[in-house]
């Protein structure tokens, strides 16, 4: 699973970038197999012409990427027309072997206008039927196999196009998670101190303000004011650090309950138990500290579609169907395992089988009642 230092890289890195290049480059494999055909039908300056067609138009359906990919609708358009042309100009030389840029026209127009998907492919399919038969001069048959190429090609490309974009709007709103909860932080360490400080303080000074005065009077009460003040100040600064580290609220009730919200929100089925009375009270913070990490890890790294939380009375573990990769271990996984250490127990985290990543913990099973595991399936 990635390291904490992976937050502030890009997430939608996977939604763009050389992979998409690299998937569109892929359809240049047609007009290879066109120029493949070129001499069967042709030879001389009509073949040299033929070649240069098809140059032109792997030319074009560069440009045409590159302007749908900027959504530059105009240019776009424009040469596509150029590649119709382009195709068209093919026929005579290439004859059935054309088809196969037929394949590219008809897989970005059926990618492109998706209102119009039927009848594009239906139009391309048949073409490439009647067409090498109905040219009498051809002597061909029906172009099948380009038949066959144009609808499973245009219908995975227009699938690929749909996955893709369904995994950006999902990194999206995966990220959008990730800064609410940055935020909602930040609010309740704002909020906390606020309430904190506002009282402490307010008392330390009206203490202070009673010492400077029986001090001055000579009352041996001042020393007694002056350690009452030293007590809230300390009291304070206690306050300060757990309302910033989130220690006076984790509880496992209370994390079972954030993991459900945040996990139907980056829309990962939640698989969490619904009942903590069988974790003895001494684990119940502990483990309201390994949910906490372990389902913030799953949204933020895992890109799973599930996540399972299983209780014990000594084990809990997360589990995740997502990509499973091994990673360095980051600072929030190194101080669960130091929190562990201290309580007795054993971490266990890496890929699980057959996919998904596991982060397990196991305390000393002597300091517990031993008790079935429980998971309710969250509604």
């Amino acid at each position: 699973m990635p390291d904490e230092d992976s937050l502030h890289e890009d997430p939608l890195r996977w939604a763009r970038g050389w992979r998409r290049i690299v998937l569109a480059a892929g359809m240049l494999v047609y007009p290879a197999v066109t120029v493949s055909g070129i001499p069967r039908y042709a030879t001389g300056v009509e073949a040299i012409a033929g070649y240069v067609i098809v140059a032109a138009f792997c030319l074009s359906y560069i440009l045409t990427a590159l302007a749908y990919g900027r959504r530059r609708s105009v240019r776009m358009w424009s040469l596509f027309g150029v590649m119709v042309v382009l195709f068209a100009a093919e026929l005579p030389i290439a004859r059935d072997y054309a088809f196969f840029l037929a394949v590219v026209i008809v897989s970005f127009a059926a990618m492109v206008s998706r209102r119009h998907l039927a009848p594009i492919v239906a139009g391309g399919t048949l073409a490439a039927l009647v067409v090498p038969w109905a040219v009498r001069p051809w002597h061909l048959g029906p172009g099948l196999t380009e038949a066959i190429l144009i609808v499973f090609t245009s219908l995975t490309v227009v699938g690929f196009s749909d996955i893709a974009a369904n995994n950006r709007a999902l990194l999206e709103a995966r990220a959008e998670v990730a800064r609410l909860a940055s935020e909602a932080e930040r609010a309740r360490i704002s909020r906390d101190l606020h309430d904190l400080l506002g009282h402490s303080l307010t008392v330390i000074t009206v203490k202070s303000g009673l010492a400077r005065r029986l001090s001055e009077s000579g009352s041996p009460r001042a020393v007694e004011e002056i350690t009452a003040v030293e007590g809230l100040a300390r009291q304070a600064l206690t306050d300060v650090r757990a309302a910033v580290s989130g220690y006076r609220e984790v509880t496992l009730a209370g994390e079972l309950a954030r993991g459900r919200e945040l996990l139907r929100a980056a829309g990962i089925v939640a698989d969490l138990p619904t009942a903590t009375d069988l974790v003895p009270a001494s684990h119940q913070e502990l483990f309201g500290w390994i949910v906490r990490e372990g389902i913030t890890n799953v949204v933020r790294h895992a890109r799973a579609t599930r996540c399972a939380v299983t209780l014990s009375a000594a084990e809990v573990e997360i589990r995740d169907d997502g990509t499973g990769a091994a990673a360095p271990s980051g600072n929030g996984l190194t101080g669960l395992r130091e929190r562990v250490a201290a309580a007795g127990g054993t971490v266990k985290a890496g890929p699980a089988s057959p996919r998904g990543w596991s982060l397990r913990v196991t305390l000393d099973r002597s300091e517990a009642p031993t008790s079935k595991t429980t998971k309710d399936t969250a509604a």
